[in-house]
């Protein structure tokens, strides 16, 4: 069976990615459970060029006994429009990649303070490239719109889903079930685009 080797060590992304992608003919790995080592630097100046970069750096790393298999890598982050783009690429390096989130979140909220409901504007993007075997890459892009919420809320979710409000919804990302996240998030989006994407390639015959 294929192999699909996403880019990440992060195990809610990992979930998120096999619920998603559980109708393709292949076997989905994090990067650790491929046993797959890469240092990448990530200096593109958008989401797609970083997501780019991961896969082909990721794909240029594999073991031969990994040649045929397929190398996902998502750039995903945090838009603001009130703080220009803010932290846009660098969401997960905001204020060191260390600090936590509960910290980086109550940072953002402080930015914010004085702005008026109908400027606090944001959206989640996500961009997903896939490195195939035959050495081609194709990558998509998709996001969610909603606010910057005055406090967190909600349980679930990780990163800045606590504070990002979903006006339609009357909810944080954070405050959905899996099951609803997973419809509608920037990352359910681009996951299902890219699962199109890949459905072509097995029935075109590219990773026989």
């Amino acid at each position: 069976m294929t192999k699909i080797i996403f880019a990440t060590g992060n195990m809610d992304k990992m979930r998120e990615i096999r619920e998603i992608l559980s109708g393709l003919p292949a076997e989905i790995l994090s990067m650790k459970e491929a046993g797959v080592a890469a240092d990448i630097c990530e200096d593109g100046m958008t989401f797609e060029e970083n997501s780019r970069i991961k896969a082909c750096g990721v794909r240029e790393a594999l073991p031969e006994d990994l040649a045929d298999a397929i190398v996902l890598a998502d750039d995903s982050g945090l838009e603001i429009d009130a703080l220009n783009g803010e932290p846009g690429v660098y969401s997960a390096r905001y204020m060191g990649e260390n600090t936590s989130y509960r910290i980086k979140n109550a940072e953002l909220i402080r930015r914010l303070e004085g702005v008026p409901v109908e400027k606090r504007t944001a959206r989640f993007v996500c961009a997903i490239s896939a490195a195939l075997p035959d050495g081609s890459v194709r990558t998509v892009r998709e996001t969610i719109e909603g606010k910057i919420g005055y406090a967190e809320m909600g349980e679930n979710g990780f990163g800045y889903d606590p504070i990002f409000y979903l006006p339609d919804m009357s909810r944080s990302t954070a405050s959905l079930s899996p099951e609803e996240k997973n419809k509608i998030s920037h990352r359910g989006k681009a996951l299902r685009a890219m699962e199109k994407e890949l459905a072509g390639f097995f029935r075109d015959g590219g990773a026989a």
